[in-house]
């Protein structure tokens, strides 16, 4: 049975490691991972998750756009995840928008990222799949990614003044207070 698993917060080591390959996509372990992270993003209102923010240093993570307390205006998808993924090409657009994330709480920042981009990932059951993603979620997808190369979304605010609380952010950008259920 899937669980929320905990999510580590920044200033873990584990959160500024590379993540490693997955081997064995169809091992019990890989899938439970993944069954236990779709779990967990939604528990947490999120949009995506990776593995190395449950203290899993491993080259998976689970896109999961849809409206939730955190995020309203996210298109709805089905969550998905992406295993070994790679960006192949992107657009010469990029286009800045608020970030969050849950092992980052509380902050939310003003990130440049790729408007378009072409990626390649295994799902989950071992096919190689190929898409383009764009705006909202190619911007998840950068994200997490991100969190494979041992980043977060804070190294790539061009300035402190592109930050701001969680509060303030729904406040002001999505105007109005920010309730969770």
């Amino acid at each position: 049975m899937a669980e929320t698993l905990p999510i580590i917060q920044l200033g873990n080591p584990m959160l500024r490691q590379k993540a490693a390959w997955v081997e064995n996509i169809q091992s019990p372990e890989i899938q439970q991972l993944i069954d236990d992270l779709i779990v967990s993003v939604d528990t947490a209102n999120g949009v995506g998750i990776a593995a190395p923010q449950v203290a899993e240093s491993l080259r998976l993570f689970i896109v999961a756009s849809r409206p939730n307390a955190r995020y309203p205006h996210a298109p709805e998808m089905a969550p998905t995840a992406m295993i070994n993924p790679t960006i192949v090409g992107h657009s010469q657009e990029v286009v800045k928008g608020w970030e969050g994330c849950l092992s980052v709480p509380g902050i939310r920042g003003l990130v440049p990222r790729y408007q378009r981009i072409k990626v390649e990932y295994t799902d989950r059951e071992g096919q190689q799949q190929r898409q383009e993603l764009t705006d909202f979620v190619a911007r998840i997808f950068q994200h997490e990614y991100d969190h494979l190369e041992g980043m977060v979304f804070l190294d790539r605010v061009e300035s402190t003044n592109d930050m701001m609380t969680e509060a303030e952010y729904q406040q002001r950008i999505v105007g109005q207070p920010l309730t969770v259920k």
